[in-house]
Formats: structure tokens, sequence, C-alpha cells
């Protein structure tokens, strides 16, 4: 069936991972969550719970990957960007 290359993405204010994976054709978001390493490297992160993309489009961790995807795990958001606009234009 072949390979497929992919790269896992995820960053914080103070770290950057970015691995580069080789998988089977028909991998999903989730193994290559597994193979990335990225649970050891970041300890605590809970992958399950924390929302998934392929290029800033949310999918599921069942989501079959193709050739060049770049899986991004998104931070839960510290702040409402509605509110925070809001609060910038009364300001000024």
């Amino acid at each position: 069936m072949g390979q497929i290359n992919v790269e896992v993405c995820y960053a914080t204010d103070t770290l950057q991972f970015r691995r580069a994976l080789r998988l089977e054709a028909g991998a999903t978001i989730r193994q290559a969550l597994d193979v990335s390493g990225l649970a050891v490297e970041v300890p605590g992160i809970d992958l399950a719970a924390m929302a998934v993309g392929l290029y800033g489009k949310k999918k599921t961790l069942d989501t079959v990957l193709r050739e060049h995807d770049r899986v991004e795990v998104y931070r839960p958001l510290i702040a409402d960007p509605k509110n925070a606009r809001r609060r910038k234009v009364r300001k000024s």
C-alpha cells in the first residue's frame, strides 16, 4: 500500500514541537500522534482531550492522513477572541 510523509506540530509559549514522520498509507491522526512521541516530550498533555486538525481545520482523531499533511494539536483558548476584540475597541 505504500507510505506517506506527514508532520506533527504543537507549540506553547515556551516550546515548539515539530516532528516529520513516515507512516503507512491509511494511517490516522491518532496513529501519527502516538508515533510522534509528543506525549513523552510534553508530560501532562492530554491528547484525547485536545483539539486536532490539518492545516488549521479541525478534524477528528480518526481522520485518515494523506501525503504531506501537517497534523496540528491546538491548545485551549485562554480568552474568548470576541470579548478580547470588544475590550480593545472600548479602549480606543
